[in-house]
């Protein structure tokens, strides 16, 4: 199976709507009186507002549809980082923007919280094989952890905890929100186990390794092509896919949702495979609601891709 998917990320300061991503806004004191937490993309956006509920007022510094890898600082994000209490993170290296944007906002009040505290990372770009160029090589592993349903869960209980230190009085409110998205999680980690061990070892190709935890997870193998997207694939790249469809017997195509990368269609086309989309979950819905929404179809994509 080969699958192609895009690393974007989401920006914006405090949603107001949901089912919406939330917009850009000058940051400033919101006025309510409720702790001020600023997320640095969408899973940490998903995360921490599942767990504040209303509590906490949370914003977003990366735009949905904006590549954090690669991602540059606004002025926008430095006065929201400088007006918050707590700072969340997905860590792991991901968001390299962040350190120099943190000192600018010379806040010395600000928590921060690492999402991914206790989280094992993977090192390597693949566990298939190593068919990626490294030019974006993360130093601290891969850090696409909350693609995992049982990683996932370890960071909304890091979220928990570091909301609740950072804001004791809403204790309460944070454990009983985050036990509710927990068994959550662990529902869908169930749907997926009884659904994917029906396809052992399915291999799976990328071109973004966002998956390798996933994939380890249960039971598949990814393999990257490159490491993080790219708007134009070399003609390296598109020869190692073909080499990887012939030597894995690959079944279907993934591309990310949205993307229309007119290569990857006529790739499909030329290897008689079936183009399927796969969400890494960094762009879309701002709902705590939205990340089973992108999973469940992930997996019958999977499942379907698998067969």
């Amino acid at each position: 199976m080969l699958t192609v998917v895009g690393c974007s990320q989401a920006n914006t300061n405090q949603a107001t709507n949901p089912e919406q991503s939330p917009k850009v806004q000058e940051a400033a004191s919101s006025g309510t009186g409720k702790t001020k937490v600023v997320t640095t993309f969408l899973p940490m956006y998903i995360f921490t507002k599942a767990v504040t509920g209303d509590a906490a007022d949370v914003e977003i510094l990366v735009p949905p549809g904006t590549e954090v890898h690669e991602y540059q600082a606004t002025p926008n994000n430095v006065k929201a980082i400088a007006t918050a209490n707590v700072l969340v993170k997905n860590g792991l290296g991901l968001e390299e923007f962040l350190e120099n944007t943190v000192k600018n906002a010379q806040n010395p009040k600000l928590a921060q919280i690492d999402a991914s505290i206790n989280i094992k990372p993977l090192n390597e770009i693949s566990p298939v094989e190593k068919t990626a160029k490294e030019e974006h090589e993360h130093a601290e592993g891969n850090p696409h952890v909350w693609l995992d349903p049982v990683l996932a869960k370890q960071q909304v209980i890091n979220i928990r905890d570091g909301l609740i230190a950072a804001d004791p009085a809403n204790k309460a409110t944070y454990e009983a929100n985050a036990a509710n998205y927990i068994k959550e999680l662990e529902s869908l980690n169930n749907e997926f186990e009884q659904t994917l061990e029906k396809t052992p070892n399915c291999t799976f190709l990328t071109f973004h390794d966002a998956y390798p935890y996933l994939a380890q997870r249960y039971k598949l193998k990814q393999l990257a092509v490159v490491e993080i997207p790219e708007d134009q694939l070399a003609p390296a790249d598109v020869q190692n896919a073909v080499n990887a469809v012939k030597k894995y017997k690959v079944k279907a195509l993934f591309s990310e949702p949205g993307v229309d990368n007119k290569l990857l269609t006529s790739l499909s086309k030329d290897l008689n495979l079936t183009l399927r989309p796969l969400d890494s979950l960094e762009t879309g819905k701002t709902n705590p609601q939205y990340y089973f929404e992108a999973m469940k179809a992930n997996l019958q994509t999977l499942e379907t891709a698998c067969k």
